[in-house]
């Protein structure tokens, strides 16, 4: 038999030694904890979205929820891999995680991904039941392993995304066209405890519909009529990239920007249905931006600028926009502050133009992150620019001409609540 030398035999058991240790202080009063629930629907259940009928899976379904405590304040972030958060979801995740932790429902955010390639819950009772008894199961888990973090932020860039709508002719026709407005930004949160140099969790926001995955153009090969089987799309397989460059130590979530006119570039007539090289294309093109932006947060000088006191801070609001048919709508609007993250939410499809409006009026009173599809689904919600063109996205909007002015406004006027530096909603620390 051969022996090692002494330092050899130091080494082997000083390593388990050395990978107790935290790999960095967390100084933080902000404590989190991650819950993921598989909520892959019965085999054969048929699609939503891009409608067809499928047989297996290619890769699960989940929802996956943050949970956060600044000592005094508490909410919930909860992510899914479903088309829309309308009524049914929202209120269901809602009642979940209440009953499992006791966060107010106005303290949780609900935001779908959008998936094109999952079930619609509202013709599943029975599916829906389960998930929800199955994440409050979970939630409840998660809340007793709360623990202090800090959070890391940077931005990075996906290059599959492209406008869908373009003007010929003074006619609006769906054309992919790269000279439309978009947003390739992937913006990008790493939740750290401390304890080794993978995060306990990433959450990564980008703007895309999640429609790699869908129908095909009926020419196209090898799915002229759409994919086979059901999938997250994109934001699956980048949530499982996330992970795996982790090994499997990292929850990943996916929050879907302003979509409502942006879409994978997948050329044909006038856009075709992808494959596997396409999914892994756009998929862990996100998960690669949001690795490296993730990674990038942790380097010493973006380290430092990380703030030490994170307070919570939210509301939610219930206001009436333009109907399309006339007469008005009631939507919710939420704000979500956590230190100087800034979460925004919108209940449906809101075009990308929405995005930009409202992170131009904010500026730099904090880091905005305008979510869509979340809290509700009023349908698209379009600029008034788009329902004087026309085309796809006005002729099947809810919402009408006026709606984006009072959608920015309300949406900001949220941010000064819970941003609090303007004279109506500034109370500093001890005062009544």
């Amino acid at each position: 038999m051969r022996l090692l030398p002494v330092w050899g035999w130091l080494f082997c058991f000083s390593v388990p030694l050395l990978a107790a240790e935290p790999a960095f202080e967390v100084r933080s009063n902000l404590r989190a904890a991650v819950a993921k629930i598989d909520i892959s629907p019965p085999d054969g259940t048929a699609t939503t979205g891009h409608i067809r009928p499928t047989k297996g899976f290619r890769d699960p379904l989940h929802a996956v929820i943050l949970l956060l405590d600044d000592s005094r304040t508490r909410a919930a972030i909860v992510t899914h891999d479903l088309i829309a958060s309308g009524p049914a979801v929202t209120g269901g995740f809602r009642s979940a995680v209440t009953e499992a932790t006791g966060i107010p429902a106005d303290h949780i955010v609900v935001a779908a991904s959008h998936n094109h390639s999952g079930p619609k819950w509202e013709d599943q009772p029975e599916y829906a039941r389960k998930v929800m008894a199955d994440v409050a199961v979970a939630v409840k888990k998660a809340a007793q392993e709360l623990r202090p973090i800090t959070i890391g932020y940077a931005v990075d860039k996906i290059d599959f995304s492209i406008n869908r709508r373009q003007m010929i002719g003074g006619k609006a026709v769906v054309r992919l066209n790269p000279q439309g407005p978009n947003d390739q930004r992937v913006k990008v949160l790493r939740f750290d405890d401390g304890q080794s140099y993978d995060p306990l969790a990433v959450l990564m926001h980008a703007v895309c519909h999640p429609c790699v995955l869908t129908w095909g153009d009926k020419w196209t090969q090898p799915y002229p009529n759409g994919y086979p089987k059901m999938s997250a799309d994109f934001p699956g397989e980048a949530k499982a990239f996330v992970e795996k460059s982790y090994g499997g130590r990292t929850q990943a979530l996916f929050l879907q920007g302003c979509a409502g006119d942006i879409r994978p570039n997948l050329p044909g007539f006038p856009y075709r249905c992808g494959d596997e090289a396409d999914i892994r294309w756009c998929g862990r093109g996100l998960g690669c931006a949001a690795v490296r932006a993730a990674d990038r947060s942790l380097v010493r000088e973006e380290y430092a600028k990380r703030p030490t006191i994170y307070p919570i801070r939210a509301i939610t609001k219930t206001i009436e926009v333009p109907a399309f048919q006339g007469g008005t709508l009631k939507c919710e609007l939420q704000a979500l502050k956590v230190g100087p993250y800034l979460f925004l939410t919108l209940p449906g499809e809101p075009m990308v133009d929405y995005g930009f409006q409202i992170e131009k009026t904010i500026g730099e009173r904090a880091i905005p992150i305008v979510v869509g599809y979340a809290n509700g689904n009023l349908g698209y919600i379009c600029t008034d620019q788009a329902h004087q063109e026309g085309g796809y996205e006005p002729a099947h909007s809810a919402t009408g001409p006026g709606a984006e002015a009072v959608l920015v406004r309300e949406s900001v006027k949220l941010a000064d609540t819970v941003i609090a530096d303007v004279f109506e909603h500034f109370n500093p620390i001890g005062k009544k």
